[in-house]
C-alpha cells in the first residue's frame, strides 16, 4: 500500500483510507465494521476517517472495542467535530471544540487522534476562536494535526492569515470523476499552502461502481437500495448520469481495472489527494478497493474517463 504525506505535518496515510460514515454508523451489522476493519488492515491500509455524528457515537465506540487489539502507532485515526450531538451540542466554538473531541476520544479508547477535523464552518462562532481551540487541543497532545472538510475557500484563507495558531493540514472535500468541484479553487489554494486532501465519496457514493444502471431499480442489498444508507445518493442516479456512468464501466474493462479501481485511481492521479476514504460493507470490496492504490494511469486512459463522462453539450441553437 502506498502512502503519502498529510500536507506539511510528518503524518502519513495510506492512499486509500477507510471511512465509517453510512457504513459503521449502523448501516452494517458489527460482525461486519470488524471484518472490514481487519481486512484494510490486512491490504496495508492504515487510515480511518470516522466523526462523532455517525451514529450520534456510534461509528466511533466500534472503532474504540476494534482498534483496541492494534497497536496505536500502527494507523492513523481521524474524526471530526460540528454537527449537533444534542439539542445544545453544536458548532466550533472553544467550548465545543473541546467538549467533543474529549467526548470521541473516550469512544475511541484512545488519549489522542491524528486529525481532528471540522466537519463544516461554524458561522455562528468567531474563526479566531475556532482557531485557538484547535491550537490548544493540538498543544495538549489530543491531536497530533488539524483539518477541515468542505469550508468555503474565503474562510480557508481567512484561517490562513491568523498569526499565532495551528495551521491546517488537511481538506475532506467531496471529489470524484463525477464531482470534480474541488478542481476549481479549493485544490489550487491547498497545494499553495501545504494541505492536502482527504477525499470523500470517491466512488459517488458507490455509482461509478456500475451497479446501478439505468432504468433499473437499484438492487436491494446496495446504498441506494438501503433506507438507512441511501438517502444522499439521489444526485448520482439520473438516467443520464447512470449512461454515463456505462461509458466509464467500459473504460474501465479495456483498461484491465474494475470499475471501482478505475475511478480511485482516477482521484489519487491529483498531487493534492494524499488519500481516498472508501467506504465498504464486505472485506471483499475492501481488497478490491485497496490495489487501486498501485494503478498507474495513462494519460490515454484519463482522457478516456473525461470523454465517458462528460456531460452532454447543451445546443443554444
Amino acid at each position: 500500500m502506498q502512502h503519502r504525506a498529510l500536507g506539511d505535518s510528518p503524518i502519513e496515510v495510506s492512499a486509500i483510507g477507510l471511512g465509517s460514515w453510512l457504513t459503521y454508523s449502523g448501516g452494517v451489522a458489527r460482525e461486519q465494521t470488524e471484518a472490514c476493519t481487519r481486512a484494510a488492515f490486512d491490504a496495508g491500509i492504515t487510515f480511518f476517517d470516522t466523526a462523532n455524528v455517525y451514529g450520534r457515537g456510534t461509528a466511533e465506540r466500534a472503532w474504540g472495542e476494534i482498534l483496541a487489539d492494534y497497536p496505536r502507532g500502527s494507523y492513523v485515526l481521524a474524526t471530526k467535530a460540528y454537527f449537533a450531538m444534542s439539542a445544545t451540542d453544536r458548532g466550533l466554538s472553544r467550548e465545543q471544540v473541546h467538549k467533543q473531541l474529549d467526548a470521541s476520544l473516550r469512544r475511541l479508547n484512545t488519549d489522542y487522534v491524528d486529525l481532528f477535523q471540522c466537519h463544516r464552518y461554524d458561522e455562528s462562532t468567531p474563526l479566531e476562536e475556532t482557531m485557538e481551540a484547535l491550537t490548544e487541543i493540538v498543544a495538549q497532545g489530543k491531536a497530533r494535526a488539524i483539518g477541515f472538510s468542505e469550508w468555503p475557500v474565503e474562510r480557508i484563507r481567512q484561517s490562513l492569515a491568523i498569526p499565532g495558531v495551528r495551521r491546517f493540514v488537511s481538506s475532506q472535500p467531496q471529489y470524484s470523476a463525477l464531482h470534480r468541484d474541488p478542481e476549481a479553487e479549493v485544490i489550487p489554494l491547498c497545494a499553495a499552502n501545504g494541505i492536502s486532501q482527504v477525499v470523500w465519496s470517491p466512488l459517488a457514493q458507490g455509482v461509478l461502481t456500475g451497479k446501478y444502471r439505468p432504468g433499473e431499480r437499484p438492487p436491494q442489498d446496495t446504498r441506494a437500495g438501503s433506507r438507512d444508507m441511501g438517502r444522499f445518493i439521489g444526485q448520482f442516479l439520473q438516467r443520464a448520469t447512470l449512461e454515463r456512468v456505462q461509458r466509464f464501466v467500459a473504460v474501465a474493462e479495456a483498461a484491465g481495472h474494475t470499475p471501482s479501481q478505475l475511478a480511485l485511481a482516477w482521484v489519487l492521479r491529483e498531487p493534492n489527494v494524499a488519500s481516498a476514504i472508501i467506504g465498504a460493507s464486505r472485506p471483499e470490496q475492501v481488497r478490491e478497493n485497496a490495489a487501486a492504490a498501485e494503478i498507474a494511469l495513462g494519460a490515454d486512459t484519463v482522457a478516456a474517463i473525461d470523454e465517458a463522462l462528460a456531460p452532454p453539450q447543451t445546443s443554444l441553437f
